[in-house]
C-alpha cells in the first residue's frame, strides 16, 4: 500500500512526498482510516512504529476540511498531550512536516522554561495544541489557554503518563474538553490501569495493535564509547582518521549539535553536511544527494530528518548522543547492516546518558560491547560517580522531605506571636 491509496488530500501527500515517505507503516495504514472516519481509536503501540504519524496525519486533514467550511478563529481545535518535552518537541516538529501546505498553526508549550513565548503565541491564535500536562494546567489557570472548542484529543504514551504520576493532571484536563469529542488515544503496554483510563476517555473505539521493532540485525557490529561530553568532538575526528570509513551517518539529538558537528569536521579538512528541520527541502535533498555519490564524507542529522533516508552500502552509523527513547536506536543503526550486508555501528555513551543506555539495551536484550582501547575513554570511577548522580536527580522526595535552600528559608521576625504561613500550592 502506499500513502495515495489513504485517501488523504493533496497538500498533506505533498508533504509526504517532501519528506521522501511513499509507503505507511502498519499503523499508519490501519489507524489513518479509522480516525478520518471521525472514530475514536485505541491504540497499543510504542514511539518507533511510526505512531506520531498515524494520529498526525488524518488530525492535519480534518481540521484542514473542517477549516473550508467554517468561520476561521483562534481557538484550539486539537489538543495532542504528551508527557515530556522531547516527544512534545518531535510532535510538534512532525506537525510542522505534514502540515506544510495546510496552513493550520500549531504550538508546542512545555515547563522548564520561560513561558513568554508560548503565551503571545496562544494569543495569536493556535489551531493545534501539543503540551506537557503540567505547564498546560499552569496556563489554564492564568487563563491562556482554553479547550472548550476543541474537536479532537490525543493522548500519547499514556502509560508512560501513568508511571511519571501524571494521571490526575490529564483527568482534570479533560474535565475542561466538550464532552463531544473525538478521541485517540495511545499506549506501548495496555495494565488494567491504562484500560481504565482509556476507558472513561474513549467513546465506542476502534483497537490497533501493531509490534514494535525491537530487535537489531547480527550482521550490525555494534560498540559502546564511554566518553566525556566535551571529549566527543575530539573522539569523533580520532575515529574518523580511518580512512577506511569512506564515509559515515553521524546522528545528534539536537539542530544546533548537527550544526556543531559540521563546524567542528570542516575545520579539519573532513566535508561534512547537515540535514534537520530548519534545513529547507531542497538543502537536505542536495546533502543526501551530495552524501550518497560521495563528495561528502559525512552526513549528520536528527532523527525527524533522517526518516526515510536509504543509502545503498552504508557501512558506518554513529550514535554522536544515544537518543532518549530505545527504539530510535534500532532505527538509527539500522540504516546500515541492510539487504544481509554488513554494518558498524560505534555510539558514544557520556556520563549523563547512562539512563538512555539502559533502556536501549533492555529493550534489544543485548548488552553493547565497550571498546576502551580510545584516548578519551572514561574512567571506571567516573562511570559509577555520575550513575549515582543521575539516580539522586530521578529519585522524587515528598516536598516536605526536600532540603531547604538558605535562600528560601523563611526570615525571622521580632514579632512574639505570628499566624503560620499557609502552604503554597505545588
Amino acid at each position: 500500500m502506499i500513502f495515495d491509496e489513504l485517501s488523504i488530500i493533496e497538500p498533506i501527500l505533498k508533504a509526504l512526498k517532501n519528506e521522501g515517505y511513499s509507503q505507511p507503516t502498519p499503523i499508519q495504514e490501519q489507524a489513518i482510516p479509522i480516525i478520518l472516519q471521525r472514530k475514536d481509536l485505541l491504540g497499543c503501540a510504542q514511539t518507533g512504529t511510526g505512531k506520531t504519524a498515524a494520529f498526525s496525519i488524518p488530525l492535519l486533514q480534518i481540521l484542514t476540511e473542517d477549516a473550508q467550511k467554517e468561520r476561521k478563529n483562534n481557538a484550539i481545535k486539537a489538543l495532542i498531550l504528551t508527557p515530556t518535552r522531547e516527544l512534545a518537541i518531535q510532535i510538534d516538529e512532525s506537525l510542522a512536516a505534514y502540515g506544510k501546505y495546510t496552513h493550520l498553526r500549531h504550538l508546542v508549550i512545555f515547563g522548564g522554561v520561560p513561558q513568554k513565548s508560548q503565551t503571545d503565541a496562544l494569543q495569536r491564535g493556535v489551531d493545534i495544541l501539543v503540551a506537557t500536562p503540567g505547564r498546560l494546567l499552569d496556563l489554564m489557570s492564568q487563563q491562556y489557554v482554553s479547550l472548550q472548542y476543541v474537536k479532537i484529543l490525543v493522548l500519547d504514551e499514556a502509560d508512560r503518563m501513568l508511571d511519571m504520576g501524571f494521571v490526575n493532571d490529564v483527568k482534570k484536563i479533560i474535565t475542561k474538553l466538550p464532552t463531544k469529542r473525538q478521541s485517540l488515544f495511545f499506549s506501548a503496554t495496555m495494565p488494567p490501569s491504562i484500560l481504565n483510563l482509556a476507558g472513561g476517555i474513549l467513546d465506542n473505539p476502534e483497537k490497533v495493535e501493531v509490534t514494535p521493532i525491537s530487535s537489531t540485525a547480527q550482521t550490525i557490529n555494534q560498540s559502546l564509547f564511554y566518553v566525556a561530553k566535551n571529549d566527543k568532538k575530539a573522539l569523533l575526528i580520532h575515529i574518523l582518521k580511518d580512512t577506511n570509513i569512506r564515509s559515515a551517518l553521524v546522528f545528534t539529538r539536537t539542530k544546533h549539535g548537527a550544526d556543531r558537528i559540521v563546524k567542528d569536521l570542516s575545520k579539519v579538512g573532513i566535508t561534512t553536511e547537515a540535514i534537520h528541520g530548519n534545513k529547507s527541502q531542497n538543502a537536505r535533498q542536495r546533502a543526501l544527494n551530495n552524501f550518497k555519490d560521495g563528495s561528502t564524507r559525512i552526513l549528520v542529522a536528527t532523527d525527524i530528518a533522517a526518516r526515510g533516508i536509504d543509502v545503498d552500502n552504508l557501512a558506518y552509523v554513529v550514535n554522536y548522543d544515544l537518543p532518549n527513547i530505545p527504539e530510535t536506536y534500532v532505527h538509527r543503526i539500522g540504516r546500515t547492516g541492510r539487504a544481509g550486508a554488513a554494518g558498524i555501528a560505534f555510539s558514544f555513551c557520556d556520563a549523563e546518558e547512562q539512563e538512555f543506555l539502559r533502556d536501549i539495551q533492555k529493550l534489544i536484550d543485548l548488552k553493547i560491547p565497550v571498546d576502551e582501547k580510545h584516548p578519551y575513554q572514561l574512567s571506571e570511577l567516573e562511570i559509577q560517580k555520575a550513575s549515582m548522580i543521575t539516580a539522586i536527580k530521578n529519585t522524587k522526595l515528598p516536598q516536605k522531605h526536600l532540603p531547604m535552600s538558605p535562600a528560601n528559608k523563611p526570615k525571622k521576625n521580632n514579632f512574639k506571636k505570628t499566624a503560620k504561613p499557609k502552604p503554597k500550592l505545588s
